[in-house]
């Protein structure tokens, strides 16, 4: 993908050296597989996808099949971060797969890792529809859908029944990310949190506390230190896996500065950066179209230059203290590099996967494998930070 968002053609520098059958398929058919779709509610394309993901996971060949074709098992890609094992840096950023119905889908499509919810304490409807919408200029999506989820006790009752499970072959380590109720008051936010990290926390591999969404009325206030800490100590106390905190792009720079010292303070395992945006700045998308839409979190390409921002800030900050997530408009391989080399130690995806196609995690962990290899790294968290590395010397 060029800096300007127009899809880049394949030559010898892509996955395989060539434009093979799977590659012509992923660039000629898809992106007319997802104009057809781009007519079907958002939605309903959602709920259909889903199911199909549900489907593969039932069954060991299904599973082993679209693996052989989509998963990327190379050595070079293979890291240890807060003492979880994974397979390739870049995960599902959460949000696609709110209930975990997926969980045991996620390794054969390719991704290291997957972040289901965000789940709360109480089943909730969500808000009111419609709350997804599609801004195919900017390769983005607009979203207020409110933490829609079935509740904490029914993700965890999924997680219990996984098929795949954490150790065999085809696993890859499933986050739980949780949010407060809407139904439940800020000042009652800490038990809230509580609720949900006591039924996930036995069952996930990490947890990330989620603060940051733009569509549950009050939420990012509690990115205010004060709000946060108690949120974020008792969780902590409450779980024996690695606890993250995700942020908002919003944050304005001296924020993003307290949150990372206290994350560092109460021994966080890292930081996801970031969520979605408010921020409308810079769309191709006609101005009146987007005001029509109304309010909701922005995701995909045009995040991507705040999402680097603030993952450079933060590896300044508490690099080599804390693990950084990358998530935001990441969309190609050399994209994906570049967060690695600036200081993320893994890497997230949901927009990129949507207007990238089945080949996506495959393409990016190709390509991720071969320019570690170009600039002579033996592995991936030898390439963790290198650029800021270089740049101090």
């Amino acid at each position: 993908m060029s800096a300007d968002g127009t899809r880049t053609p394949i030559d010898a520098t892509e996955p395989g050296g060539r434009a093979d059958l799977l590659e012509r398929v992923n660039d000629v058919i898809y992106p007319r597989a997802l104009k057809a779709m781009f007519r079907i509610p958002p939605e309903q394309i959602h709920r259909i996808i889903a199911a199909a993901i549900r489907i593969c996971g039932r069954f060991a060949v299904t599973r082993w099949l679209v693996g052989r074709v989509l998963a990327v098992h190379d050595p070079i890609l293979t890291s240890t971060v807060f003492g979880v094992r994974f397979p390739g840096p870049l995960g599902l950023a959460a949000g696609f797969d709110k209930n975990a119905e997926g969980a045991d889908t996620w390794g054969a499509l390719g991704f290291g890792y997957a972040e289901v919810g965000t789940v709360t304490a109480i089943a909730q409807p969500g808000n009111p529809a419609p709350r997804l919408f599609r801004l195919p200029a900017d390769r983005a999506l607009i979203n207020r859908m409110g933490f829609n989820n079935h509740g904490a006790g029914a993700a965890a009752h999924r997680l219990t029944t996984r098929r795949v499970l954490s150790g065999s072959p085809g696993a890859v380590p499933i986050a739980a990310n949780i949010g407060k109720s809407k139904v439940t008051p800020l000042d009652e936010a800490v038990e809230d949190y509580l609720i949900s990290a006591r039924l996930l926390g036995p069952l996930a591999d990490f947890m990330v506390v989620n603060v940051s969404s733009p569509n549950t009325p009050g939420l990012r206030d509690l990115q205010a230190v004060d709000s946060l800490r108690p949120i974020l100590a008792a969780v902590t106390a409450a779980v024996n896996i690695p606890v993250l905190v995700k942020i908002a792009p919003d944050l304005a720079d001296e924020d993003i500065d307290a949150v990372a010292d206290l994350a560092v303070e109460l021994g966080l395992a890292g930081i996801v950066a970031t969520n979605t945006t408010i921020s409308r700045d810079g769309l191709r998308t006609p101005r009146a179209d987007v005001e029509a839409i109304g309010p909701g979190g922005l995701s995909g390409a045009p995040l991507a230059p705040r999402s680097r921002e603030v993952l450079h800030r933060l590896y300044g900050r508490v690099g080599g203290r804390l693990a950084i997530i990358s998530v935001g408009g990441l969309e190609s391989a050399d994209d994906a590099y570049a967060r690695i080399r600036a200081g993320a130690s893994l890497l997230q995806g949901y927009t990129g996967f949507i207007y990238g196609g089945p080949l996506w995690t495959r393409r990016i962990h190709q390509g991720i494998a071969r320019r570690l290899r170009a600039d002579g790294f033996a592995s991936l968290a030898e390439a963790v930070g290198a650029d800021v590395a270089e740049g101090a010397s």
